[in-house]
């Protein structure tokens, strides 16, 4: 086992890769390289012209120079979440937005529309924050974090809620709790999908269908 990734390892090498994304792995390919260049597989020559791109690019980002040389050492919170960045971070939310399809003008939804108006919002993406950042993201504080719930409650509208189900999996479905937020409401948003709860890198699908009982939840506030 050992001896049959040094081929592997040199054709890899020679072929121009020189970055291996094998997090977590005890055995993985480049750790083979000593016993390629030590049998001949590859050439030191070819170690160091697969390597200096790799160390250009870390020196133009600035890793190695002394953190008072890095213009963004001094940043803190304060400038981060200034009226400046939060107003661009809600502009690029907003014209990132797909509207797949907007049935007799329903949204936007606008404040003036909704005095009066009686909302429901329900699944398990409706109020959990921890649920709402994808694989990547940074740790973000609870205090910036706006759930759609929390939204909406901002518009001025009468909000009922009810997640439905606690987290993605949705393996228990209350039914019940679903009705009444619903039964009553003259505008309902259904928030689902997956999270990293139940996908990341190196945690796939099998299918692409709504996790336990989402897909029910969504036919039952239809109804």
């Amino acid at each position: 086992w050992e001896f049959s990734l040094v081929p592997g390892t040199a054709a890899s090498v020679n072929a121009g890769c020189n970055l291996e994304l094998s997090y977590g792995m005890r055995n993985n390919v480049f750790m083979h390289i000593p016993q390629a260049l030590a049998m001949g597989n590859i050439t030191l020559q070819m170690l160091r012209d697969r390597v200096r791109p790799l160390f250009h690019t870390r020196m133009r980002l600035g890793e190695f120079d002394p953190p008072a040389m890095n213009p963004y050492s001094s940043l803190d919170l304060s400038v981060v979440q200034s009226p400046e960045h939060r107003n661009l971070s809600l502009e690029a939310a907003v014209k990132s937005f797909v509207l797949l399809k907007n049935v007799r003008g329903t949204l936007p939804l606008r404040a003036r529309d909704l005095s009066g108006q009686r909302l429901a919002v329900v699944g398990p993406f409706a109020d959990n924050p921890r649920v709402l950042f994808g694989d990547y993201a940074p740790v973000p504080e609870p205090q910036y974090i706006y759930t759609p719930r929390r939204g909406l409650e901002m518009l001025g509208a009468n909000v009922s809620f009810t997640a439905g189900c606690s987290e993605p999996r949705c393996q228990r479905y209350s039914r019940a709790e679903l009705v009444r937020a619903v039964g009553a409401a003259d505008v309902v948003l259904i928030c689902l999908g997956t999270g990293v709860d139940v996908e990341t890198e190196a945690k796939d699908r099998s299918d692409l269908s709504l996790p336990g009982h989402q897909l029910e939840l969504l036919q039952d506030a239809v109804q």
